[in-house]
């Protein structure tokens, strides 16, 4: 269910996706409020869980996973079992990114982060060929990363 938010809402909500470790006088001072009500707004959008949460953004390349691979898969079996199991096991394997269930020519979308070609060979064999149900994948690498963000604040509707 969509909310609605304002143009102050909006204005905390950009500040906080830049910046989610601004204290609440930095941003209510960001965004022209007193700090009273900036964080009656910021505990009312996180009451509604229109922030769902805060968390810290890390350099994949420092930590030596730089590569981003995309991998389309198709399962042999569409009943719920099947789903279920696939996407309880993609939870599980840290480099796992993002899962979404797809409608199209492939079941899930799965972002990987792994360490070079042989890093993504290791997650291939290791873990993803090992999941129950697996009919098919098809493998994409990122040549680099032109836009990313972890949330939008959508303009008014």
């Amino acid at each position: 269910m969509s909310r609605q938010i304002d143009d102050t809402d909006r204005r905390i909500l950009k500040a906080l996706v830049a910046n989610g470790r601004l204290s609440n006088t930095e941003l209510a001072r960001e965004v022209g409020l007193s700090p009273s009500p900036c964080w009656q707004r910021v505990r009312r959008l996180e009451e509604e869980g229109i922030i769902s949460g805060y968390t810290a953004v890390l350099d994949h390349e420092q930590l030596g996973v730089g590569e981003t691979v995309m991998i389309e898969v198709s399962l042999d079996r569409h009943d719920a079992e099947a789903l279920e199991g696939f996407g309880k096991a993609m939870s599980e394997i840290p480099e796992v990114l993002e899962v979404y269930l797809m409608a199209g020519d492939y079941d899930y979308f799965v972002k990987v982060a792994a360490s070079g070609t042989k890093g993504v060979e290791e997650f291939l064999r290791e873990r993803l060929f090992r999941v129950p149900g697996l009919r098919h994948s098809k493998s994409s690498f990122s040549l680099r990363c032109l836009k990313k963000v972890v949330s939008c604040v959508p303009a008014k509707a």
